[in-house]
């Protein structure tokens, strides 16, 4: 039975990730910070579920929380970081910016280099991230939370080059999201909107092939060919 480990699977896309892992024979740890949900999920799926509840934010005991869920797993083949938060933020109020850079930047720097560092020790495993199609430009209404995800984007490359430096078969699956129905998306005017069942098919079916970045849903690639050609000055005025 493989074994995967969920980062972030409280709910949203992380949940329905774990639910659709499950349904796949897979054996899957699951971690957030709200532990009444953990528990939830895994009443429903007792034997094919083990939880671990910390925050990434609290970057010092990431990887003691992850060495241990990967020990109970009996290791660890495939590990889904869908841990993040994002906020608007029109007033740049420093705290709502602090929060989005300790979860989507220290929090994730400390997941991914543990993540790494276990694959290249097994010499083995595939590590997939959920960033954002946000994260191909900036943003006034958050900026804090688009500037994370290109910090994301940027290490999910940097990883993928040490991969092939290493010549490890290890793979790295950057996956970026459009809008998704879940409890964090709050822009308004959204469009091509998925629900997280649909993003969770899509990002497992990526995964499979293997591939180094994904957007969901599909059609988002279109938007994202868009936004890295729109010069500056139309850009700003968006």
């Amino acid at each position: 039975m493989k074994k995967a480990i969920v980062v972030g699977a409280t709910s949203g896309i992380g949940r329905e990730l774990a639910l659709l892992l499950v349904r796949n024979n897979y054996l899957v740890g699951v971690t957030g910070r709200r532990e009444s949900r953990l528990k939830d999920l895994q009443s429903a799926h007792a034997a094919n579920i083990k939880i671990s509840c910390f925050d990434v934010a609290d970057t010092a005991g990431v990887a003691e929380k992850l060495d241990r869920l990967a020990d109970q797993l009996g290791g660890c083949d495939l590990l889904i970081l869908s841990s993040g938060v994002g906020e608007l933020n029109p007033e740049l109020k420093f705290e709502i910016e602090k929060d989005t850079i300790d979860v989507n930047v220290a929090g994730f720097t400390a997941v991914a280099d543990w993540t790494f560092r276990y694959f290249e020790k097994q010499r083995e495993g595939h590590f997939a991230a959920i960033t954002s199609i946000a994260g191909l430009r900036g943003s006034r209404h958050a900026p804090a939370y688009y500037a994370t995800k290109a910090y994301q984007i940027n290490y999910l490359e940097g990883l993928r080059q040490r991969t092939k430096y290493l010549k490890m078969p290890v793979h790295i699956t950057d996956i970026r999201p459009g809008f998704v129905d879940t409890e964090m998306a709050q822009e308004e005017g959204r469009f091509w909107v998925a629900t997280a069942k649909k993003a969770a098919i899509q990002i497992k079916s990526a995964i499979d092939k293997r591939k180094p970045v994904v957007y969901v849903s599909r059609r988002w690639r279109s938007i994202a060919g868009v936004l890295k050609v729109v010069p500056g000055w139309i850009y700003q005025h968006i």
